[in-house]
């Protein structure tokens, strides 16, 4: 008597999951090397190396989850540690320890304390781009993202938009825009790195130029699978999640 076996559920990958090998495959056939950096971040590499000081107005963009120190050491300042809130603090860990030319992205889980709705979460996921070389101007950040959407979204033909944006670690500072499906949506935020967060990894912004971007991997899902609220991501339906 034969007995026939049971079908084996297979596990599914998480759409993030999906999206992130995606960009990070993307990225690496174009020549970027991918790396990993911490959640728990010093108060350093979040915001004083990039050229956000503590009295710096910039740093009411990020709402922080700040991390109560595990010790107090008498007659001692201690580091004050946080979940970071951006994948940027990687940027200047990578460039204390490489020397340029250099091309490099970082995907991972950012942290800001805010109200959840349809679109924000108190934790998400970005990806984070670096490129350091000589005469790098923002006609190569323009090439390398046109490139990436092509491959992302499979249009020949992706039509780009930069808009004046403000960030403190780059300058100038461009919102990108891409028009897809008939209206334009904001894809990353990018600009050419500061010539201050050059200086901090001791490399002479008169020799070395880069741009530097940061894409929103939560965004980007919710483009590609037509999902309208970013906490299903974040949730336990099996209906939702079994659909991948």
């Amino acid at each position: 008597m034969n007995r026939q076996k049971r079908p084996k559920n297979k596990g599914h990958f998480h759409p993030l999951t999906l999206v992130t090998k995606q960009m990070t495959d993307i990225f690496q056939s174009m020549g970027f090397d991918v790396f990993l950096g911490p959640d728990i971040e010093t108060e350093y590499y979040n915001f004083d190396a990039l050229n956000i000081p503590k009295d710096h107005p910039a740093r009411d963009m990020w709402d922080t989850f700040w991390l109560k120190p595990e010790s107090q050491i008498s007659n001692l300042k201690s580091q004050k540690y946080l979940l970071r809130t951006h994948t940027s603090p990687m940027q200047v860990r990578y460039m204390e320890h490489h020397q340029p030319p250099f091309s490099i992205v970082v995907p991972g889980r950012v942290y800001r304390y805010e109200a959840t709705d349809a679109t924000h979460e108190i934790q998400f996921n970005q990806l984070e781009g670096l490129m350091i070389g000589r005469d790098i101007t923002l006609a190569h950040l323009k090439g390398v993202m046109a490139g990436f959407l092509k491959k992302l979204f499979g249009d020949k033909k992706v039509e780009l938009r930069f808009r004046p944006g403000y960030f403190p670690f780059v300058e100038p500072g461009v919102e990108v825009d891409a028009l897809l499906n008939g209206r334009w949506i904001e894809i990353a935020g990018a600009g050419m790195v500061h010539p201050r967060v050059l200086k901090n990894v001791n490399l002479n912004p008169d020799e070395w130029q880069g741009f530097a971007f940061g894409v929103g991997i939560d965004r980007v899902a919710m483009i590609k699978y037509k999902i309208d609220d970013i906490r299903l991501f974040y949730g336990s339906d099996l209906r939702f999640l079994n659909q991948f």
